[in-house]
């Protein structure tokens, strides 16, 4: 039985005698169970390369170690890698790149990487890895090149269009005003006149978010060390407040004192002013408008606006962010709304790690948000008591 086990390579066993022949047939059982077994994990293991091999993305098995486990043929025409020479290579020095080689330290996974293809400069990858199993890492890979060739074109295509659309809308409502002036109260081309001045004053204005949209979106290296003295910036929004509301609504500010923030003041004014002039426009008319700036319990410092307006209903309220996206289309044409106001305030957000956040009740009111994190607020000590400024 031991030259059987060790040496021979039969696998039928030796005739036995007595007791030994069931050992020997007990034996060849089991070997078979093991055979069927480690033929059934092949097969299992061979349609996971399959489906690995079929994936539209490169995807690379790491190890607790960042070593390369295993590699899908994407992976070698994306990343160069070549298998199975690099079996047991340690990721990081095979892509060799300083930005993914912090983002493999930072081990903060929960945004992709851009990356530039260590194949080809041409290609954009956008890389995410993703922990799994016992300590293994999942490394996917995807080509972006195209989507940003697109994003980029669809960028210069709306950059150049509004502005091409600038000067003519600016002469048209030159001549429409001249007209207006010439025409007498009673005039049948009064009317007419003036709803021509006001769709074009309605584009203009238009033209004008687009083009803010465009510069706040190429405006990718925010200077986030530039400090903002928040209430001067207070004191401008509440002058530009002050003549939307037309004694028509109640405005009330709230400033905390010798809090400031981090960042492009033009971008952050944009996003305040867009939040503030859509409260007001939305609002009916004595209602009540409260914006605040103070700090969270986080230690960062959070712009709020709370309106007693008609409210969004919850299924738009995640869209509200898209380009020309408006709850009440009818309604925004009414009041002059493109529906690019919040898209701007998202984008200048992003730029300074924040996001909007919006709660609302129909009927009752909304109430939008913002906080800026803690590494870009500078608070100052001083002592003053907070109180709340009335404009109206």
């Amino acid at each position: 039985m031991n030259f059987w086990l060790w040496r021979d390579k039969r696998l039928t066993p030796p005739q036995g005698q007595g007791s030994w022949e069931g050992i020997f047939n007990g034996i060849y059982r089991l070997q078979g169970k093991n055979r069927k077994k480690v033929g059934q994990l092949a097969r299992l293991l061979g349609r996971f390369r399959q489906g690995a091999e079929a994936l539209p993305d490169a995807a690379v098995v790491l190890d607790s170690e960042y070593n390369i486990v295993w590699c899908n043929r994407l992976a070698q025409l994306l990343l160069g890698l070549v298998w199975p020479q690099d079996n047991g290579q340690r990721i990081d020095n095979l892509i060799r790149h300083p930005d993914f080689s912090a983002y493999l330290k930072g081990a903060d996974y929960q945004e992709p990487l851009e990356l530039v293809s260590p194949v080809s400069e041409l290609h954009v990858l956008e890389i995410r890895l993703m922990p799994y199993g016992d300590r293994q890492t999942l490394l996917i890979a995807r080509d972006v090149t195209r989507i940003q060739q697109l994003e980029g074109m669809r960028k210069e295509f709306v950059a150049n269009v509004s502005h091409e659309l600038k000067t003519p809308l600016t002469v048209l409502q030159g001549y429409l005003e001249m007209m207006m002036s010439m025409e007498e109260k009673d005039s049948p081309n009064a009317k007419p006149l003036s709803l021509m001045q006001q769709q074009t004053s309605r584009m203009q204005s238009m033209v004008e978010q687009l083009l803010a949209l465009s510069r706040i979106e190429d405006a990718s290296n925010v200077d986030l060390e530039n400090q903002i003295n928040m209430r001067n910036l207070m004191d401008v929004l509440k002058e530009e407040a002050k003549a939307l509301a037309l004694d028509r609504y109640q405005v009330y500010f709230s400033c905390e004192p010798g809090l400031n923030a981090h960042g492009n003041e033009i971008q952050l004014r944009s996003a305040c002013s867009n939040l503030i002039s859509n409260a007001i426009r939305y609002t009916e008319e004595g209602g009540t408008i409260s914006i605040s700036w103070r700090s969270t319990p986080s230690g960062g410092g959070q712009f709020s606006v709370k309106d007693t307006g008609e409210g969004i209903e919850p299924q738009h309220i995640a869209r509200l962010t898209e380009r020309f996206y408006r709850v009440d289309s009818a309604r925004s044409r009414q009041t002059g709304g493109s529906g690019l106001g919040l898209a701007i305030v998202k984008h200048a957000l992003g730029h300074h790690h924040s996001e909007l956040n919006v709660t609302s009740e129909a009927g009752v009111g909304s109430t939008f948000s913002f906080i800026i994190p803690v590494h870009l607020i500078d608070k100052q000590e001083i002592v003053v008591e907070e109180s709340q400024l009335p404009i109206i």
